[in-house]
């Protein structure tokens, strides 16, 4: 198989490497005033109680990681929402301006838009887990990824390549690599503790959030039934929407409003290049050819629920593996030959690429790219997740 073609046969036409799920929350909030109250009432709850069972939306706390390092999270509230995309959406998409190929069937996993519904709050990692929270984990831990095993490898960008050919087919600039891995992703600069972190698999996402339950269940500090892993796929979409009903974006459906808000293909030079990737990009720069640093573009950058870089970025790995017909309510899992759901956009995609619908299906659960990173879920147990 072929570097391209290493990560499923169902990746989009963009990369030939992944596949591509929307959410509206129609009002993501807590319950009515009254209901709240009848449900005291009829618990024989002190009022105050059942208030501090339900954290306010957006509050957030550090989560202490040892050595200096800690992670934000964000509490979001139960809710409800659309997830799929429309026509109108899919057709943009393939579009000039959306960068996909028109003809393709990489938007049809999205489905039409279908009501869900997210029954428990949850916590929420406010940033992608950085370079120097995941190192903080492997110190403590001992952890050796994917990538770093040996024979391991990782999907990265490669310098050679020469992708310019506006009159023939675009070659695609990323190819296997051993010996790469989140310690050096093959950028042309340092891989500073500020970055997301990359090269990364499902398993090793896992296993950081397993790290995080232990410790601080040790600690004291872990919430009764709760624990740290990844978020589902209906979670992940439901966060990404922030609280605005259906649209493209977080913030809307005109690309143009994106901008200091995301880090996507833009106007952007390559390290050593005179040229940006010739596919569809954002029409401005926004400073940074590859990664930018987690909440880099600050609240700005920030969706309705305090999340920031849900579009864009780097590719965020979630619980579920992929299922061709479309995102599922509870999380999915199967038995044979899986595929973990990405989901976000990344830092070098067409806006197309970059919506709250889009998913993508990825080639294995040991699969690592310079593209994929994740961020952490605090919240109940999922049932039937696969065992660690």
């Amino acid at each position: 198989m072929s570097a391209n073609t290493q990560r499923t046969e169902t990746r989009s036409a963009i990369w030939s490497r992944k596949m591509v799920v929307a959410s509206y929350p129609s009002r993501p909030g807590v319950l009515p005033v009254l209901a709240v109250l009848a449900a005291v009432i009829g618990a024989g709850l002190p009022i105050r109680a059942a208030e501090e069972r339900e954290p306010a939306q957006g509050t957030a706390k550090q989560v202490d990681l040892g050595g200096g390092v800690s992670l934000e999270v964000v509490y979001i509230p139960p809710g409800e929402f659309l997830m799929g995309s429309t026509p109108e959406e899919r057709a943009w998409a393939t579009g000039i301006e959306g960068g996909a190929t028109p003809g393709t069937s990489r938007e049809k996993p999205e489905g039409d838009p279908r009501p869900t519904r997210v029954k428990h709050g949850f916590w929420m990692g406010r940033t992608e887990v950085s370079v120097g929270q995941f190192r903080r984990f492997v110190e403590e831990s001992g952890y050796v990824t994917d990538a770093e095993k040996p024979g391991g490898w990782a999907q990265c960008f490669d310098p050679e390549w020469d992708g310019y050919h506006f009159t023939t087919q675009v070659m695609h600039p990323w190819k296997r690599m051993p010996g790469k891995s989140w310690r050096d992703p093959n950028w042309a600069f340092p891989n500073e503790d500020v970055y997301p972190v990359v090269c990364v698999s499902w398993n090793d996402d896992r296993a950081f959030c397993q790290w995080l339950t232990k410790r601080e269940r040790e600690a004291g500090r872990l919430p009764e039934g709760l624990e740290y892993r990844l978020p589902t796929e209906a979670e992940w979409e439901y966060a990404c929407r922030g609280g605005r009903p259906r649209a493209f974006f977080w913030w809307g459906d005109e690309l143009e409003a994106g901008e200091g808000r995301l880090n996507i293909s833009a106007i952007d030079f390559l390290p050593g290049r005179t040229k940006t990737w010739p596919l569809a990009k954002a029409p401005w720069s926004d400073g940074y050819p590859f990664v930018s640093p987690v909440d880099h573009y600050g609240e700005k950058g920030r969706n309705g629920f305090g999340l920031a870089d849900m579009c864009g970025g780097v590719w965020e790995f979630v619980l579920d593996h992929f299922d061709p017909q479309g995102g599922h309510e509870e999380a999915h899992f199967v038995e044979t030959d899986p595929h973990p759901v990405c989901r976000g956009g990344n830092y070098f995609d067409v806006p197309g690429n970059a919506r709250c619908a889009v998913r993508l299906g990825i080639h294995s659960t040991s699969y690592s790219d310079s593209r994929d990173g994740f961020r952490v879920c605090l919240g109940r147990p999922v049932a039937g997740e696969p065992a660690k």
